[in-house]
């Protein structure tokens, strides 16, 4: 069986685009391009049955190294601690006091997008911290 090569990251939320953005702003995605046959999202939004519009936005790594990430409205809020979250990985191969600084400056970046610190994680060589993003998901700056 060949391996797969290619997936995308799927959320679940209240407002795609607003999402799509924020995590944009965090990877240096890009808002992917519409629909095939469509020129912009807008475009895709409103040829939508009422009450669907704007339910769906994705954004991609322009340079197309990263996954995908897709997002889609449901109705329902969410409850409770994700199962699966992405870890952000700015202090790769950083320890210590070097990785701590590293992961602070990312998250002073952060919180002026909406993203929330949770808490830090760190035991003097090793460090991550806990965020959430504009809807409440979890995930790591490490």
């Amino acid at each position: 069986m060949p391996s797969v090569k290619e997936f995308q990251v799927t959320f679940d939320c209240a407002e795609p685009e607003r999402l799509a953005r924020f995590w944009c702003e965090v990877l240096g995605y890009v808002v992917a391009p519409p629909p095939t046959g469509l020129a912009t999202w807008e475009a895709f939004n409103s040829s939508r049955p009422p009450g669907k519009d704007g339910a769906r936005c994705a954004c991609v790594d322009p340079s197309g190294a990263g996954p995908r990430l897709f997002f889609q409205r449901v109705p329902e809020g969410k409850t409770v601690k994700n199962r699966v979250h992405l870890d952000v990985r700015v202090a790769t191969g950083l320890v210590g006091e070097e990785r701590l600084a590293a992961l602070e400056a990312e998250c002073a970046r952060l919180l002026p997008l909406g993203a929330v610190r949770e808490r830090l994680l760190y035991d003097g060589h090793d460090a991550c911290i806990v965020m959430r993003d504009v809807e409440g998901n979890e995930f790591c700056l490490d």
